[in-house]
């Protein structure tokens, strides 16, 4: 900056106030600095200046699952607009369902001195954030809680919404609903599990074990499951899906057979109401899910040392035709 000042023939403070856009520069004297700028090809230091303000980087930190899945790609992009409208810069990463993956780019972004973290948590030890925790960063949980921390947390209601997509399969005749979701030491997957039992349990049906299936969703593993679940002697008429791969995994498997079962799925998923057959969701809402994160953020950021807070969003259950497909004989 003295440089450009000593060019531009200035005071150094008329120069940081042309950089920071204050006012009390007249229009020649601004344009003799902005030369001396493109000149010597000056870049703001924006570190530097963040110090001498008190703030640490202007900067968040946004751990996920997976950015290229769309529930996370809108979730990313609502966290993303809330950062920009607080001045600050957003840091993402995605941890592959990795929680060594998910420690690295944590501790990572509290190298570059992030004033706040939030993360979907995948490992259950969040331990390493505790001296974080306790410097200052500000770490807000998405999706899922983070075990061992207490800390702001955001959620669906995941049981909620899984018992509403159920209860919708009951109320067009269902009895024998089958049930497929991920691996379950995942919490979303447990908590719509056991959405699922209780919409079962609380229309009087029995749950036979061969109609549950919890695994990694893959085309082989689904079609397996499948083939148990539409057999036998007691075969499923329906079927709830625990997310939305899960459910195109389903769709696919099924495209070719004859006499479909009615199918829900959990979490809405590009193109599903265009299909040849359009499949009934329940639907989470990403954007408000990443926006209510964020905004928890900032708002501990400003100074809120109050008590963790816990907020669980609701679901949407979306009619379009799959999920209202009568059993056989009515």
């Amino acid at each position: 900056m003295k440089d450009v000042a000593a060019v531009a023939g200035v005071a150094v403070k008329t120069v940081s106030r042309v950089v920071n856009g204050e006012s009390g520069v007249g229009e020649p004297t601004a344009a003799r600095v902005r030369r001396a700028i493109a000149q010597l090809g000056f870049r703001r230091h924006d570190g530097a200046r963040l110090l001498r303000q008190g703030r640490r980087s202007g900067s968040v930190g946004l751990i996920l699952e997976d950015v290229s899945d769309p529930f996370y790609a809108q979730l990313c992009q609502a966290v993303e607009e809330v950062a920009r409208a607080h001045g600050a810069l957003l840091l993402s990463g995605s941890s592959a369902a990795d929680p060594g993956r998910e420690r690295d780019l944590a501790t990572d972004f509290c190298a570059r001195r992030v004033d706040g973290l939030l993360t979907v948590p995948t490992g259950t030890d969040h331990g390493y954030l505790l001296p974080e925790l306790a410097a200052g960063t500000a770490v807000v949980a998405v999706d899922r809680p983070t075990p061992g921390l207490d800390v702001d947390t955001v959620l669906t209601d995941n049981a909620g919404g899984a018992a509403s997509g159920v209860a919708h399969l009951i109320r067009h005749g269902h009895r024998r609903i089958g049930y497929l979701g991920d691996l379950p030491e995942i919490f979303t997957a447990a908590e719509r599990l056991t959405g699922y039992r209780r919409a079962m349990a609380a229309a009087g049906y029995e749950v036979h074990g061969s109609w549950i299936d919890m695994a990694t969703p893959e085309p082989v593993g689904i079609r397996f499951a499948l083939d148990r679940m539409l057999s036998g002697a007691e075969p499923v008429t329906a079927l709830m899906c625990g997310n939305n791969r899960v459910t195109v995994a389903v769709v696919r498997a099924l495209a070719a057979s004859a006499g479909r079962p009615a199918v829900v799925g959990f979490d809405d998923f590009e193109l599903a109401d265009l299909l040849a057959a359009p499949v009934t969701v329940v639907a989470q809402d990403p954007p408000l899910m990443g926006r209510t994160a964020a905004e928890l953020l900032f708002h501990r950021l400003r100074g809120d040392a109050g008590a963790a807070r816990t907020v669980r969003l609701p679901t949407a259950l979306l009619p379009r035709g799959s999920g209202e497909v009568p059993p056989p004989g009515r």
